[in-house]
């Protein structure tokens, strides 16, 4: 093989183990951005409207659309599941969470936990007052709300803090098919946590899409954040990628050489 060979070949190999991830994540926050820009855009225009209100509406009772569609017990269940969207839910299990960080001396972590949450709810507010849209009025709501009505907290909110958490779980566990199941559940609590906004008439499709888009821009940028700190020691690694201490070196093959067999 010839130098050029290997230096292309070189390259290629460290850019698939450190780079390609940064780049797919920085793509996947620039589209999801730029379609939370473009909604917003449409929305202070009034071009989703109709579609809001036609979404909306399949929702409800075709004979009276003042009570939400399907069984009685549907609108409850809708509304446990909006609970956890909750600031209380989501307050009480970023607490949860930090605790269990601290308890394994992952004080980079829990920080970084803390400014994420934190930032989210920061930018979440921020830009419900920038944009200023109304609730919905077409039909009574389902759920106490105050604030303004895009995006969706609750919706921005769940994809922060599931989604980051969910990442930073999947750290301590083996076997991608774990790894997978906690990001998985992580998702999919969000998406019911959004459904049960729009299930509940207090938010425009809009606002919850729009919510789900920055809220997991703003998780992945956290995700970005968290590999990049530590590569450089800020921000502790989970014991699979722990490097083998000094006097117990572990060979290529994944063996320890003093026959203690791998930790």
């Amino acid at each position: 093989m010839s130098w050029k060979d290997r230096l292309e070949n070189g390259f290629w190999t460290r850019l698939s183990r450190h780079q390609l991830g940064l780049l797919i994540g920085l793509s996947a926050i620039a589209g999801l951005l730029f379609v939370f820009v473009e909604l917003a855009g449409e929305v202070l225009e009034g071009d989703t409207l109709a579609f809001d209100k036609s979404l909306l509406l399949a929702l409800r009772n075709a004979a009276d659309p003042d009570i939400p569609a399907g069984p009685w017990w549907l609108a409850r269940v809708a509304r446990d599941v909006t609970s956890m969207g909750s600031t209380t839910i989501l307050t009480l299990t970023t607490l949860a969470a930090l605790g269990f960080l601290v308890l394994l001396r992952k004080r980079g972590a829990a920080l970084l936990v803390m400014v994420s949450v934190g930032g989210g709810m920061f930018l979440s507010s921020g830009l419900k007052a920038l944009i200023g849209r109304a609730r919905p009025d077409l039909v009574p709501h389902g759920d106490d709300v105050i604030t303004a009505s895009f995006p969706s907290g609750h919706a921005m909110l769940s994809a922060v803090v599931y989604l980051t958490l969910g990442a930073l779980l999947a750290q301590f566990v083996a076997g991608r098919r774990v790894k997978a199941y906690l990001l998985v559940c992580a998702m999919i609590l969000t998406l019911l946590v959004g459904v049960s906004r729009v299930y509940l008439a207090v938010h425009w499709p809009t606002d919850v899409l729009a919510g789900w888009c920055v809220g997991a821009a703003w998780a992945a940028l956290c995700w970005i954040l968290a590999e990049w700190l530590q590569r450089r020691g800020a921000v502790e690694q989970d014991s699979q990628h722990s490097p083998p201490e000094s006097g117990n070196p572990a060979r290529h093959d994944g063996h320890a050489t003093t026959g203690h067999g791998v930790g």
